[in-house]
């Protein structure tokens, strides 16, 4: 089938990019995708998209690459070097780095491109898997506006809040402020799960009607059942969300910015992670606060 669609190269098929790659097939965009996982080049080859053996065989050709990994370390292995994008893509290319990474490595990833011709912008994401199956994730970027404006129909095919926040890193940085609220919205919805069943409430009924007041969140919607039955399959890992508070809190000190709150619940995170419940999702933050008050967990 001919199309006028960008060529899409999608590096990382996780979590997130596996789901995300497949709206963009289902939209109509060709897609060669390149991640280590065996299983999940076949799901993209399956859902119609093709298979490369690499980056440089995935971005070559390509009109847009997007990287969805997991962290700094990862989009400078996937940009950089021989086999990297800046090094096999034609000059004119868009990169969109999806991934949550530093503030920093974005605006040094955009200038290394610039020097090639690449196009950059960095568009972290949030809403977990949820959001990524759903396509209703919230898209914060960091660009020039022509660059937001050519990708703009990407981005709807995935999300449904879709915002330029201003120059390169500003989409890292907004991530890393979401981050922050996300992790003290669950320590606090997980302290008062606790408080509620150690005083014997109906928890079921008890979250329903705190999610119809102003205590109602996205996280405590998204997370409920979680609670309720302790189901901790990772949506987003406290892996990857401890990953994210050493990004906000170095980000902060960076600018002079206090978080006071943001500190104490990152080493929290940190805490369930060292016991090992990193690969859990970030709402097992319950099971740290079931542990500080005595149960065996």
């Amino acid at each position: 089938m001919t199309t006028t669609l960008p060529k899409i190269a999608w590096i990382g098929l996780g979590i997130m990019g596996s789901p995300m790659s497949e709206h963009l097939i289902k939209a109509g965009y060709d897609v060669t995708g390149y991640t280590l996982e065996q299983e999940k080049l076949e799901r993209l080859s399956a859902a119609g998209g093709t298979a490369a053996g690499s980056v440089a065989e995935a971005v070559r050709g390509a009109d847009v690459v997007i990287t969805m990994v997991p962290a700094s370390p990862q989009v400078e292995a996937v940009a950089y070097g021989p086999e990297g994008i800046l090094e096999n893509a034609r000059p004119g290319t868009l990169l969109i780095d999806m991934s949550s990474i530093t503030p920093r490595t974005s605006v040094d990833l955009a200038a290394a491109a610039g020097k090639k011709g690449i196009r950059v912008l960095d568009a972290p994401v949030s809403g977990g898997e949820a959001g990524a199956v759903e396509a209703v994730l919230s898209i914060m970027i960091g660009g020039e506006q022509t660059d937001f404006d050519a990708a703009r129909p990407i981005f709807e095919a995935l999300g449904r809040t879709v915002v330029l926040c201003g120059p390169h890193g500003s989409g890292q940085t907004v991530k890393a402020a979401n981050q922050l609220i996300v992790a003290v919205n669950i320590q606090a919805c997980a302290e008062a799960v606790v408080f509620l069943e150690r005083s014997g409430v109906d928890l079921g009924a008890a979250l329903d009607v705190l999610g119809g007041g102003l205590a109602g969140s996205t996280v405590l919607a998204r997370k409920k059942d979680n609670f309720l039955t302790r189901d901790f399959k990772p949506g987003f890992r406290i892996d990857l969300h401890h990953k994210d508070m050493g990004i906000v809190t170095d980000a902060a000190r960076t600018v002079g910015a206090a978080i006071p709150v943001g500190a104490v619940v990152a080493q929290l995170v940190a805490s369930l992670r060292a016991q090992g419940d990193g690969g859990l999702d970030h709402s097992a933050l319950l099971r740290g606060v079931e542990r500080l008050s005595g149960e065996q967990v």
